[in-house]
């Protein structure tokens, strides 16, 4: 009888090859959050300088609980810190804004835009025939509503904070104890309020309406002058200790005198 060959049974092992462990994980992981630092710089370096402060007071304080400080004359409100040479460039822009309405420049010797420790101010002064508000009233004239409009629609880019003020001279109103220069000085500000929330200003960016009757007066030596009967618009600012500062946004708006 012929020998059997032998059977030969050959097993194949499926799988993976021997194991290398999980470094590529760990090196896949810091690649893809390196291209993502990567994207984020990237976009910050062409987003605008709202978003930039935005996401820069974030990483400063990302629990939002940074000291709520008011200034020594307005009060408590909410800032967001700006430079000086980012307030210098928005007096610049405002100035180019205000020229295209003005073109001859007749409203120069009654707009002054100043930088001062609260931020960016903006005098609208009186004449003595009355420029921005027909005389003894809080009726604004054309020349006020074209200002305001151009105003609201520069600071209603921007994510600060803003005031605004109503100032009378040391004349008294009138007789009548019923209404008097504290009322004026107030109605004149919530008239300008109205306007420039009409015109841009965004929900919640105006923090104060304050009407300051003659109280502080533009030329003290002059009580009865033009000039110190005047709405003043302030783009807020806070700097404690030279440091600037990004607070919350989260204050209610303040409306001091009485709203019309």
């Amino acid at each position: 009888m012929a020998e059997l060959a032998p059977i030969i049974i050959i097993k194949k092992k499926s799988g993976h090859g021997g194991h290398h462990g999980g470094a590529w994980k760990v090196a896949y992981a810091d690649f893809v959050t390196a291209m993502m630092a990567l994207f984020i710089v990237l976009w910050l370096l062409s987003a605008s300088k709202e978003v930039q402060v935005a996401v820069g007071g974030y990483f400063r304080d990302p629990r939002g609980s940074g000291k709520l400080v008011g200034t020594n004359t307005n009060g408590a409100a909410d800032f967001v810190a700006l430079k000086k040479d980012d307030m210098k460039k928005l007096k610049e822009d405002i100035l180019k804004s205000i020229h295209h309405v003005d073109p001859l420049d007749k409203l120069k010797g009654q707009i002054e835009i100043t930088i001062t420790q609260e931020g960016l101010r903006i005098e609208l002064m009186e004449s003595a025939k009355g420029t921005f508000f027909e005389l003894g009233s809080a009726q604004p004239t054309d020349a006020l509503r074209e200002l305001l409009k151009v105003l609201a629609q520069e600071l209603g880019k921007l994510p600060n904070k803003i005031s605004i003020e109503g100032h009378t001279d040391a004349k008294p109103y009138s007789s009548v104890k019923s209404y008097d220069n504290w009322d004026l000085s107030t109605d004149r500000a919530n008239a300008a309020r109205r306007m420039m929330q009409d015109n841009g200003i965004i929900p919640g960016q105006l923090s104060q309406v304050r009407g300051f009757a003659d109280q502080q007066l533009r030329l003290p030596k002059s009580p009865e002058d033009p000039s110190n009967r005047r709405i003043t618009v302030i783009v807020q600012h806070l700097v404690k200790d030279n440091m600037e500062i990004d607070l919350p946004h989260n204050l209610a708006s303040e409306v001091t005198g009485a709203a019309k």
